[in-house]
């Protein structure tokens, strides 16, 4: 499955990024989701990753928020007949490879307790919970995690 930086700003990766919205709404209160728009994730210390099937069609994303301080994975997410092909795994060899070239020392996630599919992925990953971190507050529909890179 072809996976590479592109810009958010497609037609098929605004439904794609729509779909993620759609299913963390159906999980949690808006004011507990903390995406990141399309319009912030055209910033440029942010890469933008999108696997794509045979057919071309966006089938799974993820970005890196690259910083001094850390890299943070957001708006991880493939489409539920795309799972199961190692898209997820391909999508955070990236961004982490992305975030070592970059210099960062850590790489950095929020996701919530109800999505246990993203859960078993970031532990598998080598991800290990943390405490809040930047401006997150401590929100028990948060979960914090963190690599050392």
């Amino acid at each position: 499955m072809p996976i590479a930086f592109e810009t958010p700003d497609q037609p098929d990766v605004h439904a794609l990024i729509a779909e993620l919205d759609t299913y963390l709404l159906a999980l949690y209160p808006p004011e507990a989701v903390y995406a990141l728009d399309v319009q912030t994730l055209l910033q440029p210390n942010i890469r933008f990753a999108v696997a794509r099937d045979a057919q071309g069609a966006a089938v799974g994303c993820g970005a890196i928020v690259l910083s001094a301080a850390y890299g943070e994975i957001k708006r991880m997410y493939v489409r539920p007949a795309a799972r199961g092909t190692g898209t997820a795994r391909q999508l955070m060899d990236l961004l982490e490879h992305t975030a070592r070239q970059a210099g960062c020392p850590q790489m950095v996630l929020e996701t919530g307790p109800d999505n246990p599919e993203a859960l078993a992925l970031y532990t598998r990953h080598g991800f290990e919970r943390c405490g809040p971190y930047g401006d997150y507050p401590d929100d028990p529909l948060s979960v914090f995690m963190q690599k050392k890179l």
